[in-house]
């Protein structure tokens, strides 16, 4: 194996990486909020995406990849609100939300799932990519669209770190993570801020599905294996911190990639669930996990 080819195959992890980073940040946010898992986060990767088609392609409404961006951002961080007020918020002070929660976000994703194939049908679409041509990098040569794949994704996921890091809503949503009764009595807003987080949750998907969607074919279904990907990263790298999931997609993305190129594109699912279950068993709070919960 050359030195140009491990390039190329990096370069493919890397962009790789930088979706699963963006699903399972999102992901992340909600468990480490709320302390449930969101079954349709896949969903609303798949949804973004038809919402920003929707609004950018020639054959719709036809106002450009920006403005189908930003619509379809906007349109997801309302929708996810609205599916917490919905669907979750309602049982967060009763027993059983874990088991609760499973049951609604599994069932908002099967409303979402037949809402698009109504909407759009079941025929599959694209969006524009963000660049034509190709880029050298030194010796890697990568193409216009997944370098600013990596490079758009990188400076949302600096963002996101930012607001909850440093303003005053994000580190109030960590202080409502850590501890809600402690937050609650220093004046917190605690159902807001966990329909914030849902609604962050939403906008970080469905500009995951805008992504996957100017380098694959979209499908109503399209949100199932990122779904997967994304659960498999917060696995690995845990909770703890924001960054952690961002750590373990590049792992996971430069997993895939060898995999692939090694042993094919069948053995690779089984070399992912076989890291996750090492990690599991070693560490059970993920490789840059703590075993507390907090952002």
């Amino acid at each position: 194996m050359s030195l140009e080819s491990i390039l190329l195959v990096a370069s493919g992890g890397l962009v790789l990486g930088a979706l699963y980073a963006l699903m399972a940040a999102g992901l992340a946010v909600v468990w480490t909020t709320l302390g449930i898992f969101n079954f349709a986060h896949g969903a609303f990767i798949a949804l973004g995406a038809y919402i920003g088609w929707q609004i950018a392609h020639p054959d719709a409404a036809g106002l450009g990849l920006a403005a189908g961006f930003v619509g379809a951002t906007a349109a997801m961080f309302a929708l996810g609100v609205l599916f917490h007020l919905a669907l979750v918020g309602p049982f967060m002070r009763k027993e059983g939300i874990v088991a609760a929660s499973v049951i609604t976000t599994l069932a908002g994703a099967a409303i979402i799932e037949s809402g698009i194939s109504l909407v759009w049908g079941p025929r599959s679409k694209q969006l524009e990519p963000l660049g034509a041509g190709e880029a050298r990098l030194g010796p890697v040569t990568l193409s216009q669209n997944d370098l600013m794949l990596i490079l758009i994704v990188a400076a949302i996921l600096l963002g996101v770190g930012w607001f909850l890091a440093r303003s005053r809503t994000g580190r109030a949503m960590r202080a409502v993570a850590q501890n809600r009764e402690a937050a609650e009595l220093m004046g917190l807003d605690a159902p807001r801020l966990y329909a914030a987080a849902f609604g962050l949750s939403a906008a970080m998907a469905g500009l995951a599905g805008l992504f996957i969607g100017s380098i694959r074919f979209m499908t109503p279904t399209m949100g199932a294996d990122p779904l997967m990907k994304a659960l498999i990263v917060v696995i690995l790298g845990g909770v703890a911190r924001f960054t952690s999931p961002v750590y373990a997609a590049l792992i996971v993305g430069m997993t895939e990639a060898f995999s692939t190129y090694f042993l094919g594109l069948y053995w690779t699912p089984a070399v992912l669930f076989g890291l996750m279950i090492v990690v599991l068993v070693a560490k059970p709070e993920g490789l840059f996990g703590r075993k507390q919960r907090t952002l």
